[in-house]
């Protein structure tokens, strides 16, 4: 039986630190039942969500997913994983907007969403009406608006910090250690940027799927009412249903332990090309170092030594980080 994820009390982390020292050290998902309850942009005494985003509209076209009623509101791969079940199309925002409102209650429309509309270029302004006091000023917001609809479980590289705005969501999350139980598809032939589990919706049984079936009920899931938020971890799957005619969703994205603008899964991608295919004893050896002085199973790799004798392996924030990224870009640049 799937479990349900775990929920805390919004009010319980005031400051960044706090959030970041009780909840994102663990990388679990939490529930935050009515972290955005009183939010402006959800006051329902004011205007409606539909009525602030067209406030703040800049009038620039964004993306629209259109699905034909046949696909289920499930936005997903064709039968040959070479193209996809929807079509994408170019509009106004404000025009996008419209047609997703008019067309909510009609049976047998199309299925509309659109995506990732980060508010600095499409809603300059309306973060004053979004405030979170836990996350970075930096951080602003991104907008999701359609339909009710399934997206398939994928992963994002950023810490996530999900807020259902208008109409209930529904997640279904497996940790980042599934993945060789999940059926990972292409990473390069995507529908929106990341690649998705094709497992996740498979019938128990199929022999596609085999080692699925071990972890199926291993789900965590949460279903978040308009003003609750969830908080995923990079790397956790998720899928993601909208489960009303008409939804709302606001999330930001952020890497809560960044040294610098470095991110990890670069590394990964250049150590594809660099270890990947090598013989499978050297990249047990590889591992090894990996284990050694990245992930650190046994402590710091120069513990036995004084810190002052650390080296560049000392802490990032004395300059390390500088040091350490030159001497890799200078064996990039094969100097």
């Amino acid at each position: 039986m799937a479990r349900e994820v775990p929920i805390a009390s919004a009010g319980h982390y005031a400051s960044e630190p706090a959030f970041r020292d009780h909840v994102m050290h663990a990388c679990q998902p939490v529930v935050l039942k009515g972290a955005g309850r009183d939010w402006p942009l959800l006051d329902p005494g004011g205007p409606s969500i539909f009525e602030h985003m067209l406030t703040f509209d800049t009038g620039r076209e964004a993306e629209m997913f259109v699905g034909p009623p046949g696909i289920g509101q499930r936005y997903y791969y064709d039968d040959h994983l070479s193209g996809f079940n929807f079509a994408r199309e170019s509009l106004p925002f404000a025009e996008g907007l419209e047609r997703i409102a008019r067309t909510a209650e009609e049976e047998g429309a199309d299925s509309l969403y659109m995506g990732s509309l980060p508010s600095e270029r499409y809603l300059p302004g309306i973060e004053a009406l979004t405030p979170v006091p836990f996350i970075p000023d930096s951080v602003r917001p991104r907008f999701w608006v359609g339909h009710a609809s399934r997206v398939a479980c994928h992963y994002d590289t950023q810490d996530n910090l999900a807020f259902a705005a208008k109409g209930r969501r529904r997640f279904t999350l497996f940790p980042p250690q599934a993945i060789g139980d999940l059926y990972v598809g292409p990473i390069d032939v995507t529908m929106a940027g990341q690649p998705v589990a094709l497992a996740v919706e498979s019938e128990p049984g199929d022999p596609r799927f085999e080692r699925f079936d071990a972890i199926r009920d291993q789900a965590l899931v949460a279903e978040l009412q308009p003003g609750d938020a969830i908080y995923i971890p990079k790397l956790w799957w998720h899928k993601v249903e909208a489960i009303d005619r008409l939804n709302v969703l606001v999330n930001f994205w952020w890497d809560g332990f960044a040294a610098g603008p470095d991110q990890p899964f670069a590394a990964m991608m250049l150590a594809l090309v660099a270890i990947a295919e090598r013989p499978p004893a050297e990249r047990a050896a590889w591992r090894a170092w990996f284990d050694h002085y990245v992930f650190r199973q046994d402590g710091h790799p120069l513990a036995h030594l004084p810190p002052d004798r650390h080296g560049i392996l000392g802490p990032l924030k004395e300059g390390n980080y500088q040091r350490i990224r030159m001497a890799a870009m200078r064996m990039l640049r094969g100097s």
